[in-house]
């Protein structure tokens, strides 16, 4: 196993660079030497996350779409690592346009593959999500047990590891997927109608309105801070355990937290902020395609990757809650 854990001295591609996860990675790796591509069409990146970069000397901002397979064969070119981050996320959204969301998430994934196998890429790191295992009850989740997936998201998602999987076996590129729990943290849109619930809720919550919670709000996740989804993307880039690559990994802290639960504690945050927030959520109808309950085993990531988790959910809340109020 490598002793490395930063990437360094390495040219390297994010796609979806302007968007939440993608930005977090482009900051972090321009502090470490490298030289940096961001790929993006802002479609649901923003300018706002990279625009500060755009004087340094080893940032390239590429407007494009990973749909457009000349624009991934130009982005890739003396690449060494893709962080591969670009896709159209969220179950509803899925449900309301399967058709774009297919497009992006299947045909513009097989385009950075082909890419990255005629480029000779070095290593392909991409975004896989825990929506990948759908109906199977088991808990706490494991990367080799998968029920059938409950949304098109999931559907997409899934065809991605089958894809880097075949890549891996036919044409010899090295590919790790990283399973996403639930990333929070910084940068998060709040806005939309598919933004994700901790930035939605923050943002409403300041206000003084009650966020609405699908369901009892026994749903839970396993809430995942950014500063983890950079650290395991930096692991996996490094890796030299021929076991540990053309795999998945789950990316969580091991533990879980429901609705209520969060309810409270961003209302707690805010109260400690000075900031009066609703005593009570509002409760509608379940969200189609949801799964109930996610706790994710990263028993696999820590044995071969040596990821230990640096932020908690408390931490990773307090941190992005100052954020949202601008005070970090």
């Amino acid at each position: 196993m490598t002793a490395n854990r930063q990437i360094e001295n390495k040219t390297v591609l994010v796609t979806g660079g302007a968007g939440f996860i993608g930005s977090n990675l482009v900051d972090v790796l321009l502090t470490q030497n490298n030289k940096v591509i961001c790929l993006d069409n802002l479609a649901t990146g923003h300018m706002r996350n990279i625009e500060y970069h755009f004087a340094h000397p080893n940032f390239t901002f590429v407007e494009g779409d990973i749909r457009d397979l000349d624009t991934c064969l130009k982005a890739t070119k003396d690449v060494e690592i893709v962080l591969h981050q670009a896709a159209l996320g969220s179950v509803p959204r899925s449900i309301n346009d399967p058709i774009t969301s297919n497009d992006v998430n299947v045909s513009g994934f097989l385009n950075m593959l082909w890419a990255v196998k005629e480029n000779k890429v070095k290593r392909f790191v991409y975004a896989a999500s825990s929506s990948t295992y759908g109906d199977h009850p088991g808990l706490p989740k494991q990367e080799d047990s998968i029920g059938n997936p409950l949304s098109p998201y999931a559907v997409t998602k899934y065809v991605n590891e089958l894809y880097a999987k075949v890549f891996a076996t036919t044409y010899g590129i090295e590919t790790i997927g990283l399973r996403y729990f639930n990333v929070f943290g910084p940068k998060q849109d709040p806005n939309g109608a598919y933004a994700a619930v901790i930035p939605k809720f923050i943002n409403l919550m300041k206000l003084g309105e009650q966020p609405v919670i699908n369901g009892t709000g026994e749903h839970s996740r396993d809430f995942t801070y950014i500063d983890n989804v950079v650290q395991m993307n930096q692991l996996a880039a490094l890796i030299d355990n021929a076991e540990a690559v053309n795999t998945v990994y789950n990316v969580a802290c091991g533990e879980n937290t429901n609705l209520n639960e969060l309810f409270t504690a961003i209302k707690d945050e805010l109260i400690a902020n000075g900031i009066v927030s609703p005593e009570l959520p509002v409760y509608g109808p379940e969200r189609a395609g949801d799964v109930k309950h996610s706790l994710a085993s990263i028993e696999k990531a820590v044995h071969l990757l040596a990821y230990k988790p640096t932020v908690k959910f408390e931490e990773g809340l307090k941190n992005t809650v100052q954020w949202f109020l601008g005070k970090n």
